[in-house]
């Protein structure tokens, strides 16, 4: 059976403990592939601000560590989440270290890259803090670049909770 919506997937929180995106469900969500060492890191602070400003309508920002892109997040699961509370407040959940990429890839992220393909139709992931704005109904609406601040995505963030 082929999954249809992210309602359908899990993944392993960063404590380790099983984390059923189904009770996410009529939330908007927002999955970022994060790292602790990137240029693009300091995207921490702009992703805890869109989960503090609008988790109450309806957000859940979601952060999956990933340590494919020049070995930035080589440290163990209890390490990132202690570098992620400690320099960025990080509140939001974050999930286990996981493969983006490749064979290996997580099925989640298998599913999202299918969904909502990159430039010129590329699936792969090319580096830290890819983002995936998934609707209220679990299918994916936007993916994100890198390079694309965590604040610019307001107004599809804002569009996505109000339907």
């Amino acid at each position: 059976m082929a999954e249809q919506s992210i309602y359908d997937f899990e993944a392993l929180s960063i404590t380790g403990q099983p984390a059923a995106l189904s009770t996410q469900r009529g939330k908007v969500i927002l999955v970022v592939n994060t790292a602790s060492a990137c240029g693009f890191t300091p995207q921490f602070a702009g992703l805890e601000k869109l989960w503090l400003d609008y988790r109450d309508k309806g957000l859940v920002v979601v952060g999956f560590p990933s340590n494919e892109f020049g070995g930035q997040d080589p440290g163990s699961n209890d390490e990132i989440a202690s570098f992620c509370q400690l320099n960025y407040g990080v509140s939001f959940p974050m999930m286990a270290k996981v493969k983006v990429n490749g064979a290996e890839a997580h099925p989640l992220w298998q599913w999202l890259k299918k969904e909502k393909p990159g430039v010129l139709g590329t699936e792969g992931i090319k580096w830290n803090f890819t983002k995936f704005l998934v609707g209220r109904d679990g299918q994916v609406l936007k993916r994100y670049a890198p390079n694309d601040a965590p604040d610019t995505l307001r107004k599809d963030i804002e569009q996505a909770l109000a339907t």
